[in-house]
């Protein structure tokens, strides 16, 4: 997509936070935080076909998408590896995005991480805050995680759709940030689940193609 076009496109963009115009010189940054469905665990090339990277290729030039999955990692400062202690977490502050899309929650469903579901809301409000808080002023996007079929690895899909989903929509409500519903846009589709959990490409794109609507629905149909 040509710069000048992006550069029409933001005004009415739903990225509408975001200060600079974006070009090739200057282009909007993401960040797409997450777990290793973000990274792109089982996708034989996750470099061209992880979620993010297919999201950098619908939204074009002017857009400089960044994957900060870091694979079993927890919303829950309390769970066993929590995001929070990563070097993805500093890199991805240090990238001063414009826009963040956050997608944790998979790993939280395990029942010694769940057993902390107490600290979920708090814990995902102070996440959000530490992006809102860069000198960058990011717009926030947080994801219900996508659906397991039924699981994996104590990851289980009940706990994923009636337990976590409505506390990230409680902290979507009470942060005053858009959700992207994950779940729903992949529900039905085990066959793009190879081991239960993690999404092919084909799933990922589907993940990529959401994103891509709620970030900037103006662009569909100029991103091809």
């Amino acid at each position: 997509m040509p710069a000048l076009v992006v550069g029409m496109l933001l005004e009415g963009c739903s990225a509408g936070r975001i200060a600079q115009v974006p070009s090739i010189e200057h282009p909007v940054r993401v960040a797409c935080i997450g777990n290793s469905i973000t990274y792109g665990d089982g996708i034989k090339d996750r470099e061209h076909q992880s979620y993010p990277a297919q999201l950098q290729k619908m939204l074009g030039p002017g857009w400089d998408v960044k994957n900060f999955g870091s694979s079993g990692r927890t919303l829950l400062r309390k769970g066993d590896y929590p995001y929070w202690n990563e070097k993805t977490f500093a890199d991805a502050r240090s990238f001063l995005p414009n826009i963040v899309v956050i997608k944790l929650g998979t790993n939280d469903s395990k029942p010694w991480n769940w057993k902390f579901r107490d600290d979920y809301v708090k814990d995902y409000l102070d996440f959000i805050r530490e992006f809102e808080n860069l000198a960058s002023h990011p717009k926030v996007y947080i994801c219900t995680p996508v659906p397991a079929f039924p699981g994996n690895w104590g990851i289980t899909d009940s706990v994923i759709h009636q337990e976590v989903i409505p506390q990230v929509r409680l902290v979507s409500q009470t942060a005053g940030v858009p959700v992207i519903d994950l779940y729903s846009a992949l529900t039905g589709r085990p066959e793009l689940f190879p081991d239960t959990v993690h999404p092919n490409e084909e799933g990922a794109g589907l993940i990529a193609r959401e994103v891509f609507k709620n970030i900037c629905p103006e662009c569909s149909g100029l991103s091809q």
